[in-house]
């Protein structure tokens, strides 16, 4: 009988002297492929690590036992639940605006230059790239510099990469994370090849729809593993009931005529019986010969709750940034923000000061050195990072969101030191902490498990009750807020569809 590929005993680790890992046990058999579950921070990503050889002192005994006699390179590929990357001078101190300047292009490398780079270091044939790059949707970026892509595509990235080395052991942290549905079937297919022609999985992940292939599942509690009949065993509903809302953000809805007064919004009084938070009227966005956005029309009023949606690449995370004012192309469209066209005198400050912005992108250019009391209390002042003290006032309104995001513990500890999924609360409560008008959620509950994902849902349903409008964007129609009654379909840059959704969602 043939020793077990991955066989662990008596691994423990410790992280600033609180237990990660405890007297965990595990082994892994020729043609097992395992799905990895467990709530965020429980340890799946430093397990994950550690059988990849990524974390170089360890307390146990974890060995590897290659098949010498397969084709396959004998090693552990594994891909990151969260993708980093440098310029072109090995710099990766990037700001969040930086990725909608022209000059983008000239700081960092192309995708093509990227895997160029990686299969020449890994010894890889170039004759399955294309074919890879297809099956994707990826072979139309090939020559998008890195610091353009978004979330979604920076996976798609990743996971060509992995395909491509078809290791004997291949383990995915979070792979479905950005992907769109169609992304998603097609990843899964992929995996079912790779694994038929040799590599075993391990996928770390709390989602139901994964590659046939899957055959055992375990999660992760408590620092120890135990094997689970099925996912659909752990990821069953848990009925939570939401917490009452912080005092500060139960504020009274003003109602007139049209269920939302202006003054509410901070905008001037109307003449109109409908205040257009958002109007745009063929905006377009270019990047030289590559357009991005085409005709948009779209009008977005107070007190609506919308979904944005479209597959990876079809222009959501542009459309955002004209919202939040931080794309300079909105100045050259015919665009409507709060009642102003802008480029009309408002500044950036004053349109940041209403909305309330989550993002893949955001999280990634935050300042990670900052304290999880420091991240959330810079929502204030939109600075990535806290530069000045708040006062009293403000900083009873962060002492009561870090108590109910659960984060009291962690309230001095730094965001870098932290589980991705803390990390997402922290940035989370960051978003709210003003008592925005429009809140502008792309995708937050990445890094989320089941329970977060529906406590955090609930909350945006408690605070649109009182009329806040919502633009939220989400890949997976089970997790989305119950509030939510309008969808806008984006489809390679242009809008597709514009459908009422309150009957069905």
């Amino acid at each position: 009988m043939s020793n077990p590929v991955v066989h662990i005993h008596n691994l423990n680790l410790k992280y600033q002297q609180q237990p990660v890992l405890q007297d965990l046990y595990w082994t892994i058999n020729r043609y097992d492929n395992w799905l990895l579950c467990g709530e965020s921070g429980s340890g799946k990503t430093t397990l994950a690590k550690a059988i990849a050889g990524l974390i170089p002192s360890l307390e146990g005994d974890i060995q590897l036992n290659f098949d010498l006699s397969s084709a396959l390179p004998a090693k552990v590929h594994y891909v990151a639940n969260w993708y980093q990357f440098k310029d072109l001078e090995g710099a990766s101190n990037f700001y969040y605006q930086q990725r909608y300047q022209s000059l983008a292009t000239a700081i960092t490398a192309t995708v093509i230059a990227e895997l160029t780079r990686f299969g020449n270091d890994q010894g890889l044939s170039f004759d399955t790239l294309e074919q890879l790059l297809t099956a994707l949707g990826f072979a139309a970026l090939k020559n998008s510099a890195l610091l353009q892509l978004s979330s979604g595509e920076h996976k798609k990235l990743q996971l060509v990469k992995a395909l491509w080395s078809k290791p004997q052991l291949l383990i995915l942290d979070q792979p479905y994370n950005g992907l769109d549905k169609l992304s998603r079937a097609n990843l899964n297919d992929l995996l079912i090849e790779l694994s038929e022609n040799g590599t075993q999985l391990i996928i770390i992940s709390n989602e139901t729809e994964l590659p046939a292939t899957i055959n055992r599942f375990a999660v992760l509690a408590a620092g120890k593993l135990k094997e689970i009949s099925s996912p659909e065993s752990y990821t069953k509903q848990v009925e939570e009931i939401i917490k009452p809302l912080p005092s500060f953000l139960q504020r009274e809805k003003v109602s007139d005529s049209t269920g939302i007064s202006d003054s509410f919004f901070g905008l001037a009084p109307s003449s109109t019986t409908t205040v257009h938070i958002i109007k745009m009227i063929d905006v377009n966005i270019r990047y030289g010969d590559k357009q991005v956005l085409k005709n948009i029309n779209w009008e977005v009023n107070a007190g609506e709750k919308w979904l944005l949606q479209g597959h990876n690449g079809s222009g959501k995370s542009t459309l955002l940034s004209l919202i939040s004012g931080d794309h300079p192309q909105a100045y050259a469209n015919n665009f409507y923000l709060f009642g102003n066209k802008r480029g009309t005198g408002e500044s950036i400050w004053e349109i940041k000061e209403r909305i309330g912005l989550i993002s893949p992108e955001l999280h990634w250019y935050f300042d990670a050195s900052a304290t999880v009391w420091q991240s959330i209390a810079s929502g204030f002042y939109d600075s990535s990072g806290l530069y000045c003290s708040p006062g009293s006032t403000k900083h009873a309104q962060v002492d009561e969101l870090v108590e109910y995001f659960g984060l009291t513990a962690y309230k001095n500890t730094l965001m870098n030191e932290l589980p991705l999924g803390k990390q997402r609360l922290t940035l989370l409560a960051r978003t709210i902490v003003k008592n925005p008008a429009i809140l502008i959620l792309d995708e937050p509950c990445q890094g989320l498990d089941q329970q977060q994902t529906q406590h955090f849902n609930k909350l945006v349903d408690e605070l649109c009750k009182d009329g806040t409008t919502l633009i939220y964007v989400g890949h997976f129609d089970s997790q989305l807020p119950a509030c939510i009654e309008r969808r806008l379909l984006l489809e390679d840059g242009a809008v597709k569809s514009v459908e009422h959704l309150l009957q069905s969602i």
